[in-house]
C-alpha cells in the first residue's frame, strides 16, 4: 500500500532528556509509516509540549512509551499530558498510541490503569483477535491471532466508555482497543518495533528483564521472534484513515 507522502505527523514523547531510546523511539515511529526520522516532528510532553496550534495544524498524532513514567504512579506531570489526550479525542485528531500512549489515552478517557506486576508482559507475545478485532478494518488481515513485541508493567484493567476492545492475551485482556467515535487506535504492544528494535531496548534496561521474567536478558532474547503482521498495522490505520 502507498502512504500519503505530505502529511504532518506529530510524534509525543515521554521521556528523560538523556534516555538513549528517545532517538530510538523516533526512528521506529518513522519507519512504521515509512517515513525518515526528520520527517516527523517530536514533542515532549513534559518538558516541551506541544502548543494548542501544532496539535491542531497536524494530521497524524502517535503516542510512544516510556521508560520512566507512570500513569498510575503519576506526578506533577500527568494532568497535563492527559489533558492533551482529552483535546486530541475532543477535536478528533487521528491518533495511533502505543504502551504508555496506550495506558495514557485509557486513563484520560474515563478508564483504569494499575501497575500489577503478576499482570507484566515481556518479550514476543501471541495475541489473540477479539471478535470486534476480526472485522475491525485496521486489524482484520491479521487472522485470528498474531505475535507483537510487549514491554509494560502497567496494565489498563478498564476501559474508557466507547471502547472498542480489538486484542488480548491470555494474561492481559485489554491489549487493543479503538474508539467507536473518533479515530483513535491504542495498543499495549509495541507495533512500532521489530525483534532488533525491543533487543536495543533490553540491552538498555537489562534490569527488566529479570525483574519481570526473571531471567538473564540472553536467554530471554533467544525466545524473540520477528513480528511482521503487527509492524505493519500503523501503515494500515495510516491508510484506513487517509487512503491511496
Amino acid at each position: 500500500m502507498s502512504l500519503p507522502n505530505n502529511l504532518n505527523v506529530i510524534l509525543l514523547q515521554i521521556r528523560k532528556p538523556d534516555d538513549p531510546m528517545r532517538v530510538n523511539e523516533i526512528g521506529a515511529f518513522a519507519h512504521s509509516i515509512d517515513k525518515t526520522p526528520d520527517e516527523i516532528t517530536t514533542a515532549d510532553l513534559i518538558h516541551a509540549p506541544p502548543s494548542a496550534q501544532a496539535l491542531d495544524d497536524a494530521d497524524l498524532i502517535l503516542i510512544g512509551g516510556a521508560g520512566d513514567y507512570s500513569v498510575p504512579e503519576g506526578g506533577d506531570w500527568l494532568e497535563q499530558a492527559l489533558d492533551t489526550m482529552r483535546n486530541l479525542y475532543a477535536n478528533r485528531k487521528p491518533v495511533f498510541a502505543s504502551c504508555w500512549g496506550f495506558q495514557a489515552v485509557a486513563a484520560a478517557l474515563g478508564g483504569l490503569v494499575i501497575t500489577d506486576h503478576s499482570l507484566a508482559e515481556l518479550g514476543t507475545v501471541k495475541l489473540f483477535l477479539t471478535p470486534e478485532g476480526i472485522k475491525d478494518p485496521v486489524f482484520n488481515q491479521l487472522g485470528t491471532h498474531f505475535y507483537a513485541q510487549v514491554g509494560h508493567h502497567d496494565t489498563v484493567v478498564q476501559l474508557p466508555e466507547n471502547a472498542i476492545r480489538l486484542a488480548s492475551t491470555p494474561l492481559v485482556e485489554n491489549h487493543a482497543f479503538r474508539m467507536s467515535d473518533a479515530p483513535f487506535y491504542c495498543t499495549q504492544f509495541h507495533s512500532e518495533l521489530t525483534r532488533d528494535l525491543l533487543i536495543q531496548r533490553l540491552s538498555t534496561y537489562p534490569e527488566y528483564t529479570e525483574l519481570i521474567l526473571g531471567v538473564q536478558l540472553e536467554e530471554m532474547i533467544d525466545t524473540l521472534r520477528e513480528t511482521p503482521e503487527a509492524n505493519n498495522l500503523i501503515r494500515r490505520f495510516v491508510h484506513h484513515i487517509f487512503g491511496e
